[in-house]
């Protein structure tokens, strides 16, 4: 069986909780329906789950269940939110510079104070890349006109943002679903995002 799955059984018996329990959290959101993956075993059909994410969102939920209540919770870990986020939290809460906020507002021409959530993902993700240098402010650029390009199909639920390398000319792209991508070989792969983590860690800081 595919080693990035783990099986229904195992979830539980690793995790320590009940099939009622993890059921309860799919109803409330917590846990997205698609997670939920049937497949044929020499024993019938089984369930299973993509291992990373589910163990990570599940270490998540039993961390903050305590303090946030079910419907919080599914506010949080849902893939986008309605909330408007003005200038001053986002450097507050150190979300990003402002050189990096100023740099995102020239690039999309724009003086507004008050951003849309997946404004914020992408000011965050900017201020990520460029902060550790794994990006120019070159490929920054196109990084943005990227976003903008596919505002209108943009999803953060399983898509990735991709940026390469080869010979010194950079590309990037945005991927839903992927797997099994294969480049040549010059080809460097400089970042790979996760739009749904970084969009968890994000809640995490507006919190």
């Amino acid at each position: 069986m595919d080693a990035d799955l783990i099986s229904k059984k195992d979830l539980l018996e690793q995790i320590g909780i009940s099939y009622g329990q993890l059921y309860r959290w799919k109803r409330k959101n917590l846990i997205p329906e698609d997670w939920f993956i049937r497949k044929s075993t020499f024993t019938g059909q089984e369930t299973f789950f993509p291992r990373e994410r589910i163990l990570e969102r599940i270490e998540k939920i039993q961390a903050m269940k305590e303090n946030l209540s079910l419907d919080e919770l599914a506010e949080m870990f849902s893939p986008s939110s309605g909330k408007l986020i003005s200038k001053e939290e986002i450097l507050k809460h150190g979300i990003a510079s402002e050189f990096v906020l100023n740099f995102f507002l020239e690039q999309a021409q724009t003086k507004d104070q008050v951003f849309p959530f997946e404004d914020v993902l992408a000011i965050y993700m900017l201020e990520k890349l460029l902060h550790s240098g794994e990006i120019s402010i070159e490929e920054g650029k196109m990084l943005l006109q990227l976003l903008h390009n596919t505002a209108e199909s943009f999803s953060v639920d399983h898509s990735q943002i991709w940026l390469i390398r080869k010979f010194g000319v950079s590309s990037c792209f945005l991927l839903k679903k992927a797997e099994n991508i294969l480049f040549e070989k010059e080809t460097k792969i400089i970042a790979k995002v996760d739009l749904m983590q970084l969009a968890d860690e994000l809640k995490m800081k507006l919190m």
